[in-house]
């Protein structure tokens, strides 16, 4: 979302209206907190584009109920407002607008707010961090008045996602029997790389040693993950249309064998990697319908669903928390699955699907992206918007601790490293401002260092979506994908470990790429070849852009290759078959 405001003519009431916010001290004007999330005022840009991305539901077919005192719209006017609401709202007032890291917006708030009202707090946006949409230009005075209306009519209810449904939907290409014995090709699979094309509902397989694209695979759209099997044999593939597909690199040239549709929007997926239980359980989660599914390994058959329905962290009913991260434990047989709304960090004792074992951990709310430190005992996960840690052992089973962090940290799995003072460290860079956190996570070696902010470190800016290092390497990588500078989001921070004293060395990706038209060149997700001697990221413009893939040489952080092709669309994620499958970051 654009985040400059321009001048416009002001209709006499939205003035008079405006006048009354700014002079009344109305709770509108005067909230420093939005009520769910705790966001502070200064939302910026990166965070706006990051929770409006749009939802997959905005075409799903839905229940709709009447609310007799909501004003009158027609059905086309109504189903328009519908789409907009998912493409651009959802992602902070949730599905059925009850709130998550936005406001509620139920008709038994927005009807007694009244039209004209709701018109100047979308227009206008509030200091909670709601977005200008008028002043912005991103809507006109008609969709302003279209989505005021939409919100004081009952949500319409998107439908479940049953056992039956998935079943359904799945589609099994290539069965278990008629699949290699044994690997039919010559690849280096372990320095293989799944290649998100995010705009054209693909993901290329790269050979991390020749540079080559090996195919082009259709998934679901906008992959959002793509997680390996404990034995390197299968690659699963996510999208946010909660589409999941099953890769077999074993065949001559790897491709689906499997895929299954496991609800309507998702973002996670995860296998088995326990001794004695490699590739035979899947897990994968929803954010709609607000639940996550067990299935067999090597087929998508799905066994079993878990609502995530239940009370916040802070003793509050919540209807649709969705499942951000999934991580399988190395510790015990269990998957490690966040309730994203509730601040719930469930663990899935996978042994008996029948009759399942379920424990929920308390952490904080707004879970989402994180990963294990160096041993694979403790899992670092994010609780974005309450600006926190929390840290799982997950041996023990229980919570290790919840640190205060930068503003909406974002690691994707996280960086582990040795620091030359404190030791065996984790960190984090983050959504809303420049800060990376160096959290200790050795508590015997380093006790005093443990489950602490032991540095913090200046980045580039807010907008960063990941942060990458290698057990091999001395170079802290942070991007700045969504800062709205774009000098900044088009090239990289690199810190050297060694000297975490010297500021960092920013060097300029988008460049290297060498693309010739004017797209966005949004660089994004350092990730390490096997070996951790190249890091690589992507040159993501839009869809009808050229965009690239960009290799560096981690020794001398020089552009060592540039990897160019058509039918590279809207690259993103990157995810090494060795480092995805070891947990290696």
């Amino acid at each position: 979302m654009k985040s400059y405001t321009r001048k416009i003519c002001l209709s006499p009431l939205a003035a008079v209206l405006m006048t009354a916010l700014m002079v009344s001290g109305s709770a509108l004007a005067q909230e420093k907190k939005a009520s769910a999330g705790g966001h502070q005022a200064d939302i910026t840009p990166a965070e706006q584009n990051y929770l409006g991305a749009p939802s997959p539901l905005a075409t799903e077919p839905m229940h709709q109920t009447s609310n007799p005192k909501a004003p009158p719209m027609t059905q086309a006017e109504f189903d328009k407002a519908r789409q907009i609401y998912f493409e651009r709202c959802a992602g902070c007032h949730g599905v059925l607008r009850k709130g998550a890291t936005g406001k509620p917006l139920t008709p038994d708030i927005t009807v007694e707010k009244g039209t004209e009202y709701l018109k100047v707090f979308i227009g206008y946006g509030s200091p909670a961090g709601m977005p200008n949409w008028l002043t912005s230009g991103e809507f006109d005075e008609k969709t302003v008045d279209l989505m005021a209306r939409y919100i004081q009519h009952d949500p319409p209810t998107p439908p479940e996602f049953s056992l039956e449904d998935m079943e359904k939907s799945r589609k099994e290409y290539i069965p278990v029997a008629k699949r290699p014995t044994k690997k039919m090709n010559n690849y280096n699979l372990n320095n293989l790389f799944s290649v998100t094309l995010r705009d054209a509902g693909e993901v290329a397989l790269i050979d991390g040693d020749t540079k080559q694209i090996i195919n082009i695979i259709k998934t679901g759209y906008a992959v959002h993950i793509s997680r390996m099997s404990a034995s390197g044999r299968y690659l699963y593939v996510i999208g946010r249309d909660a589409r999941l597909n099953l890769i077999d690199l074993w065949m001559e040239k790897p491709d689906n064998v499997a895929e299954m549709k496991v609800g309507l929007e998702a973002r996670s997926v995860e296998t088995s990697k326990f001794k004695g239980w490699e590739d035979k359980i899947a897990i994968a989660g929803t954010y709609w319908p607000p639940q996550f599914v067990l299935m067999d390994g090597d087929t998508l058959k799905p066994k079993k669903i878990v609502a995530t329905r239940g009370m916040t962290v802070d003793n509050e009913y919540h209807p649709e928390p969705r499942v951000a991260a999934i991580v399988a434990s190395h510790q015990k047989p269990e998957f490690l699955v966040n309730a994203k709304e509730t601040g719930k960090i469930w663990m899935v004792d996978y042994t008996d699907l029948t009759n399942l074992k379920l424990k929920q951990l308390d952490a904080a709310k707004f879970l989402h992206d994180g990963g294990f430190d160096s041993t694979r005992r403790y899992f670092l996960t994010a609780a974005n918007s309450s600006d926190k840690i929390a840290v799982v052992d997950t041996k023990e089973s229980k919570m290790a601790a919840v640190i205060p962090v930068g503003k909406i940290p974002h690691p994707g799995r996280g960086a582990n490293f040795n620091h030359p003072k404190f030791g065996p460290v984790w960190a984090t860079s983050g959504l809303g401002d420049e800060s990376i956190a160096i959290i200790g996570t050795d508590p015997k070696g380093h006790k005093a260092n443990a489950w602490k902010v032991v540095q913090s470190l200046k980045g580039q800016g807010g907008g960063s979506l990941f942060i990458k290092t290698h057990p091999k390497s001395t170079n802290l990588w942070v991007d700045t994908t969504l800062n709205p500078d774009a000098k900044i989001s088009q090239s990289v921070a690199v810190f050297d470990i060694k000297d975490l004293s010297k500021p960092p060395q920013i060097i300029d990706i988008a460049a290297c790429a060498g693309l010739k038209d004017d797209g966005a060149k949004r660089v994004v997700q350092p990730e390490y070849n096997q070996k951790g001697d190249e890091v690589w990221f992507s040159v993501w413009s839009a869809k009808n852009k050229e965009s690239a893939l960009v290799v560096v040489d981690d020794k001398t952080r020089s552009c060592k290759t540039v990897i160019k092709d058509p039918k590279l669309i809207t690259p993103t994620g990157k995810f090494n078959v060795h480092n995805t499958q070891h947990d290696v970051y």
